[in-house]
């Protein structure tokens, strides 16, 4: 596409993009910033940079992890909770699930588990397709501090996905919170929670409150007594924004003005 100018009785084309270019050159916004390091990413494959702790093989990467039933890619629930023997911080996480095709139970009996980050902030995994409870307790809530803004469960026995960008807490030395955590969720790729600010931890007998704990701590995930399958699960630290250096400021130069001198009164006449 081109545009044609008229300039001083002259007729000029110039295409856009030599215009889009010129814009681009003058307008730079001067920071430094470092180059982004190049992650791969495929259709159901874990990120290149991501921790992989199940790729439907084993569960070496999780503490108790030899007490659930592997076979066919699938890990499912039994006997224990599990929790990964690394620690992790501020973290993305991504999750994939299904609970019991036979439907038992209903409520919280019907398909219950969840991811617990850092072994205490818990995000549920629950069969809520056509099942009520209470509504903090749902599948993709933060367990009894806040609801999913949507229910988008799929049928029981059906694959789903949980994708959680977590921001850890900090502390002072006398245990004081300087900054609360946050977490951001994704069920089935429909957004339940947008950077949502956790009151503590997720406690199902006491109210949420924040207790002192370590940068970096386990990831869990519950056995609350259904066997809830899993594969697919991982992990990725390296989530904070690039930082670039700002443009320097040029000192502006300053004018030397000549020194004026005060004009000399004429002597009087005595």
């Amino acid at each position: 596409m081109k545009r044609t100018l008229l300039i001083f009785g002259l007729l000029v084309v110039t295409s856009t993009i030599a215009a889009g270019a010129m814009w681009i050159e003058e307008y730079k916004s001067g920071i430094v910033w470092p180059k982004p390091a190049i992650v791969t990413a495929e259709p159901d494959k874990a990120p290149s940079d991501a921790v992989v702790l199940f790729d439907g093989t084993n569960l070496d990467a999780f503490q108790n992890g030899d007490k659930w039933e592997i076979a066919d890619g699938v890990a499912t629930a039994k006997n224990t909770s599990i929790y990964t023997k690394q620690k992790f911080g501020s973290c993305q996480i991504h999750v994939e699930f299904a609970t019991p095709s036979e439907v038992k139970g209903k409520g919280q009996g019907r398909g219950n588990s969840g991811v617990y980050i850092m072994g205490r902030y818990e995000v549920q995994v629950l069969d809520s397709y056509d099942n009520d409870t209470y509504f903090d307790g749902q599948c993709a809530s933060v367990y009894k501090q806040q609801p999913p803004m949507v229910n988008a469960s799929r049928k029981p026995g059906e694959w789903q996905t949980l994708d959680i960008i977590f921001t850890a807490p900090k502390f002072d030395k006398d245990g004081s919170v300087t900054e609360k955590a946050y977490v951001t969720v994704l069920h089935n790729g429909v957004l339940m929670h947008n950077h949502f600010e956790l009151m503590g931890g997720t406690s199902y007998v006491e109210a949420p409150k924040y207790s002192k704990h370590p940068e970096k701590d386990h990831l869990n995930l519950q056995f609350h007594g259904n066997p809830v399958r899993y594969r697919n699960i991982w992990i990725r630290e390296n989530i904070s924004p690039l930082v670039g250096t700002p443009p320097e400021k040029k000192e502006e130069k300053k004018e030397e003005k000549p020194e004026v001198k005060a004009e000399e009164k004429p002597t009087e006449a005595k």
